[in-house]
């Protein structure tokens, strides 16, 4: 029996969970497109690099290239100048909101990356905390006590929302 080749072992696995890995990438982009090129840049370097030693390991392995693709792509988009306020009036006079619009993505957003990264992988990609520290290359406690710290500063984010909404 042949051994099945390895980029079809990979396009496999991404085919049977494209949309957890899009969710993954999008959660830090919060773009539709950049997701979908994280996604697409990330199965072009799995399929290159080759490192998987185990294939057991594969769905951690595979969400480790996501993350530290996703991470780089931020990265370079903070290179990006950014325009002062009077600039951006000049070309585009819009309307100004008076209201503040918070959710639970948008606190996810405000979180530090270490943060963000943690909760993001363990609750709304329901990995074990084993495989989250893996996907970071984290110890097991400095994983435990990134989510524990992640959700207190989302709680007190979330609380500080509640109660300016309440005024």
């Amino acid at each position: 029996m042949l051994k099945p080749r390895w980029d079809n072992v990979i396009s496999e696995y991404v085919m049977q969970n494209k949309e957890n890995f899009y969710r993954l990438a999008y959660s830090y982009v919060q773009n539709a497109d950049d997701a979908l090129d994280i996604v697409q840049d990330s199965i072009q370097k799995a399929i290159s690099a080759n490192t998987l030693k185990d294939r057991k390991a594969i769905k951690s392995w595979f969400y480790k290239i996501v993350v530290n693709t996703s991470l780089d792509f931020l990265r370079r988009r903070k290179k990006v100048q950014v325009v002062d306020e009077t600039t951006i009036e000049q070309h585009s006079p819009g309307q100004i909101d008076h209201y503040v619009n918070i959710d639970l993505q948008q606190a996810l957003n405000e979180l530090p990356p270490d943060y963000r990264s943690v909760i993001v992988l363990r609750y709304l990609e329901d990995l074990k905390i084993e495989e989250v520290a893996e996907i970071l290359d984290l110890n097991i406690n400095t994983t435990k006590t990134r989510i524990y710290k992640g959700l207190k500063v989302l709680r007190v984010q979330m609380e500080d929302f509640n109660f300016e909404e309440a005024k």
